[in-house]
């Protein structure tokens, strides 16, 4: 089976999808060998003081 070629276009898409992400994924999706999709998830991760109480949010009316 010959050895495909990444283009450098997609190369460039892919690094850009990894820069700037601190906590994520970056799925490369391929059908046919060839690369169709990129899906960058990015997530914020907030630290939590110890002994942190949460206090129930003020409900708001729908009318």
């Amino acid at each position: 089976m010959p050895e495909k070629q990444i283009d450098e276009q997609w190369i460039e898409r892919i690094v850009k999808s990894l820069k700037g992400i601190e906590y994520g994924s970056v799925e490369i999706v391929i059908h046919d060998s060839q690369i169709t999709q990129i899906d960058r998830l990015e997530k914020q991760r907030f630290p939590l003081k110890k002994n942190q109480v949460f206090e129930k949010p003020n409900q708001v009316k729908i009318q």
